[in-house]
């Protein structure tokens, strides 16, 4: 995914701005994956990321279509056609303007995965 000239995100296939898919996962989980794309592939693993207002859930751009597929237990992926991020009252954690690619969706779940096991690990220390 690229940014057009409005900052708004648009495939790299040359789709409409806002045209993607949205998986949404708690905010905890969420920064770790986040953490863990930016490690990965010199920080490019990872595109635009949103936040909630509230601050409880991240929302990663993901292709279109991932949604037809998506199924990591504790997240939703939601399906946009074109009408850009369904979350109302979110912010930019990553723009497009830094984050020019839409999360792979395969790297994306390895990286919940290893999240969710670094919180499960640090939930039972205590």
């Amino acid at each position: 995914m690229v940014t057009s000239r409005s900052g708004e995100p648009r495939t790299r296939r040359g789709g409409p701005p806002g045209c993607c898919d949205v998986v949404t996962v708690p905010a905890r989980q969420g920064l770790e994956a986040v953490d863990i794309l930016r490690r990965q592939a010199e920080g490019d693993a990872v595109g635009p990321v949103l936040h909630d207002e509230g601050g409880r859930t991240l929302g990663f751009l993901v292709p279109p279509g991932t949604a037809a597929e998506w199924d990591v237990p504790g997240s939703t992926c939601t399906r946009t056609d074109g009408h850009g991020p369904p979350v109302e009252g979110s912010e930019w954690l990553l723009p497009p303007e830094d984050a020019h690619l839409a999360t792979d969706p395969a790297a994306l779940r390895e990286a919940l995965g290893e999240a969710q096991r670094l919180i499960d690990a640090a939930d039972n220390c205590r």
